[in-house]
């Protein structure tokens, strides 16, 4: 049996506990907890098995070691320091996302990951889904041939004052280090770019506590470019209701949408760019197939990280959501930050400058209403 110990066991971390206490990761069990909230504690000795530890510290958590896996499920902050911990101290990892709040910290994380001779994943649940599964085999194959454009409104992450209220740490730049690409999207930050590739350049438009009394980003509409010269839109916010959950990629042999966990394929009979070359008529278009793309699979989420995991530990089994590329939809984000910050100017991806994004992060950190303890 592969053991497995969590760090942190809020609202993530007590669901991961009771899904292994339940036995929903064949070949694994859960052997220790950690949290520093006495009430987390009484949680646990109540709805985990007893012969699960319980610690209040990481240092006791680490040095008794009754485990293989480490599970880092704690505020965004944490995520690296705790990564590298686990990892140095010689156990497997899985961290909870994002990876971090900004780069520079994800990418010591990084280069801890790559020294080490242990595993290291991150709580990437939606690549299990089938659905954009497929749809990434549809881009990555070329079938949809060269990409043009791609648009994902993802604004079904509504949330209310109510919510941001439960936690003083909640969408704080102390406490989160953001708001909505934060906190809800940096789901769709991973598929955008597992499906798609990472963007060459950035701009983003931000409003800052629009909708709610928060100091952070609760609207975002942001413009990519790629290194083919496709151009991409990302809008976000927490404040629509009913909201959007439509991502739509066009490309030279037509354009996928996913909407309401479907797949539909609008399939041009010849590639846009052969027929703009060889139509001899000033209008027309060609044969297009409307396909409703089949699935097939079980979306697990979760459990299904922690199965793949499991099965890599125990089998060798690759990795669907290798750790060290969390570093690319946090790039994204920060890049979409900083344009921000910066009065929407562009940023280059490949030379995002992390320094500058790093000290004005410090100063809204410096100036936020949540103070760490």
């Amino acid at each position: 049996m592969v053991r497995y110990g969590i760090i942190g066991i809020g609202n993530m971390g007590s669901g991961h506990a009771k899904n292994f206490a339940a036995g929903k990761v064949p070949g694994a069990v859960i052997t220790a907890v950690c949290d520093t909230n006495p009430e987390k504690l009484k949680w646990a000795e109540k709805e985990l098995p007893a012969d699960v530890k319980k610690f209040s510290c990481t240092e006791d958590f680490f040095k008794d070691g009754c485990f293989d896996v480490v599970v880092v499920a704690t505020p965004h902050y944490d995520h690296p320091r705790l990564v590298i911990e686990s990892l140095e101290l010689g156990f497997h990892v899985i961290t909870e996302k994002p990876a971090g709040v900004y780069t520079k910290a994800v990418r010591e994380m990084n280069e801890a990951a790559k020294k080490s001779d242990k595993l290291f994943g991150i709580m990437y649940n939606q690549r299990t889904n089938p659905v954009y599964q497929k749809v990434r085999e549809l881009v990555k194959s070329g079938e949809l041939g060269e990409m043009k454009r791609v648009v994902w409104i993802i604004t079904n992450w509504y949330r209310t004052q109510s919510y941001f209220n439960s936690g003083g740490w909640r969408a704080t730049w102390a406490g989160e280090g953001g708001g909505v690409l934060l906190n809800q999207d940096p789901h769709q930050l991973d598929l955008w770019q597992w499906i798609c590739g990472m963007p060459s350049k950035v701009t983003a438009f931000m409003e800052f506590g629009k909708m709610h009394d928060i100091e952070v980003e609760d609207d975002v509409t942001a413009f990519v470019t790629y290194p083919n010269g496709a151009t991409g839109l990302f809008v976000t916010s927490t404040h629509e209701t009913p909201g959007t959950n439509r991502l739509e990629i066009s490309g030279d042999n037509g354009k996928i949408v996913v909407e309401n966990d479907k797949v539909k394929f609008w399939r041009n009979r010849i590639g846009e760019r052969e027929f703009n070359a060889t139509c001899t008529a000033g209008f027309g278009s060609p044969e297009c197939w409307e396909i409703d793309i089949p699935t097939r699979g079980e979306n697990l989420q979760h459990i299904g990280i922690f199965r793949n995991f499991t099965s890599a530990v125990a089998n060798g089994t690759p990795l669907l959501a290798p750790g060290i590329e969390g570093i690319n939809g946090l790039t994204i984000s920060n890049a979409m930050h900083l344009s921000a910050w910066l009065g929407s100017k562009t940023i280059d991806i490949d030379t995002l400058d992390e320094e500058l994004y790093y000290s004005l992060l410090k100063e809204k950190i410096a100036s936020s209403t949540f103070v760490k303890k």
